[in-house]
């Protein structure tokens, strides 16, 4: 139970840590190349986890 709830409480404050904005600045500083990069690989995690749990089994 403990567990769980430092679990939790990590993404609480990495959420809150890091604002929408901050994150898009961060991005187009690092250059547009790796932004474009970041995009497809977090789009390919959201597809691949929909597909593990929506998958046939």
């Amino acid at each position: 139970m403990q567990n769980k709830i430092l679990r939790l409480l990590m993404v609480f404050v990495i959420l809150f840590s890091f604002t929408s904005c901050e994150v898009i600045g961060d991005i187009f500083k690092a250059g547009m190349g790796f932004g474009i990069f970041i995009v497809i690989f977090i789009i390919a995690i959201i597809i691949w986890i929909f597909a593990k749990i929506f998958g046939s089994k």
